[in-house]
């Protein structure tokens, strides 16, 4: 891994500085996945993701819309612990029904995490990955919870070279003032294949929680989707998800751009 020496480092924290200023987000693994990967960016190196996602859902008569942009600033401490910084996301939804229209918009909860990749060998790598919520939207408009929330992932990754597998299993301590369900709980899988030159086919799938205390029926979703390398450092993800369950949304389109120096 190549040294990073100080001014190359001054110049990085100045760019981190300036994204910040003109850009808002939230974390996701590599887009368009949602299961997150071990791999870390190095010390002295700045991953940026911008995200977009338009989900669209019908329930009887009611259908739902949801609109989400976001950003992810991730920091290398050393070679194998990232600090990310996950900038204010902004959000908009509607609900149509039975002739009634309401809508909303407005800025999330922000969140600050990191990814430790503690075991690397012969290809297996684990990783933990803690953070928490900073309750910076308005839990009335339905854009926060209200109150700060703590998370743990733990990420397991295998290569077998062309493909890439990965396991997620997470706990969130949801505190909320939403009467939302307190303890929250995820499970997911994905595969990634190097299929021709800067072009990777993915797929996801996973279950969690309902966070709504008057349903048991939990959220599950299946995702399908690409990630092309248009260079070395710059990556664009596209990708397709369908709810399995009938409280995940019907069908979402999720996309953005990775970029690392």
């Amino acid at each position: 891994m190549k040294r990073i020496q100080k001014p190359e480092i001054k110049n990085k924290i100045l760019w981190v500085v300036l994204f910040f200023m003109i850009n808002s987000g939230e974390a996701f693994a590599a887009i368009p996945l949602i299961t997150d990967d071990t791999g870390t960016q190095g010390k002295g190196n700045v991953q940026i993701e911008l995200f977009g996602e338009y989900g669209h859902d019908r329930e009887g008569r009611v259908t739902t819309k949801n609109s989400d942009i976001s950003a992810t600033l991730t920091y290398g401490l050393i070679d194998t612990l990232d600090l990310a910084f996950i900038s204010i996301p902004y959000q908009a939804w509607s609900s149509d029904g039975a002739g009634s229209l309401i809508k909303g918009d407005g800025l999330g909860d922000m969140a600050i995490e990191a990814k430790w990749r503690f075991y690397d060998e012969d290809g297996l790598s684990l990783a933990l990955k803690p953070g928490l919520t900073i309750p910076t939207g308005n839990e009335d408009k339905g854009l926060g919870a209200g109150k700060m929330t703590y998370y743990l992932n733990l990420i397991a990754s295998k290569e077998l070279n062309p493909w890439a597998f990965h396991i997620n299993l997470s706990y969130v301590r949801n505190d909320n003032k939403v009467d939302e369900r307190k303890d929250l709980w995820h499970a997911s899988f994905a595969a990634t294949v190097d299929v021709i030159k800067n072009l990777k086919l993915v797929g996801d799938i996973g279950l969690a929680t309902n966070p709504d205390s008057a349903s048991t029926n939990p959220l599950a979703y299946i995702l399908g989707g690409l990630i092309y390398s248009l260079r070395e450092n710059l990556d664009i993800g596209l990708g397709l998800k369908g709810g399995l369950t009938k409280p995940e949304m019907d069908i979402s389109i999720r996309g953005g751009i990775t970029w690392r120096f």
